[in-house]
């Protein structure tokens, strides 16, 4: 199969693996989906797939670098990418963290993406509070205070309730 051809072939697998899952999407440019995954912990997922002339290339932002803790961050997130398929955890040249990933256009199918967009989100979902609480616990604290002295809107913080002080957890 010629380069073009693999390229048409992949491109046509995500849009059809998109299209089957109801998915939102977007085509900024020839050979490029921003697909809109839904989610629980992250409420939203946004995933770069690239069709380049021999892989595909998954890339979505996770968090941005970690306000403390670092170390225990970047080694927990280390440790998940022994289980996960596709794709790993990675940083950028400031620390903020993605999921990245490439794999060979021959092997892209309806059926692998439907896979690859599948863990995505899980990764993202089963793992965005954990890291949160490992990089950013003392921002949740300071935002739950704030916001429990003003009476403001705490679902969004209701999973961190146990990171709150005592007396703060209602």
């Amino acid at each position: 199969m010629g380069t073009d051809s693999a390229r048409e072939t992949a491109a046509g697998a995500i849009a059809e693996a998109v299209a089957e899952a109801g998915l939102e999407m977007e085509r900024p440019r020839e050979g490029s989906f921003l697909v809109t995954l839904p989610g629980t912990a992250k409420l939203k997922t946004l995933v770069w797939l690239e069709v380049g002339a021999h892989s595909l290339t998954l890339t979505s932002f996770f968090c941005r670098q970690p306000d403390e803790n670092h170390a225990e961050f970047y080694q927990w997130l280390m440790h998940r990418n022994s289980d996960m398929y596709g794709m790993a955890f990675a940083t950028d040249d400031v620390g903020d963290v993605y999921l990245r990933g490439r794999l060979p256009l021959k092997g892209i199918t309806p059926d692998e993406v439907d896979r690859l967009l599948g863990c995505a989100l899980t990764y993202t979902d089963e793992n965005f509070n954990a890291a949160l609480e490992r990089g950013f616990a003392s921002a949740i604290r300071k935002e739950w205070r704030w916001r429990a002295e003003r009476g403001h809107d705490m679902r969004n913080l209701k999973a961190f309730a146990h990171l709150a002080e005592p007396g703060h957890h209602e």
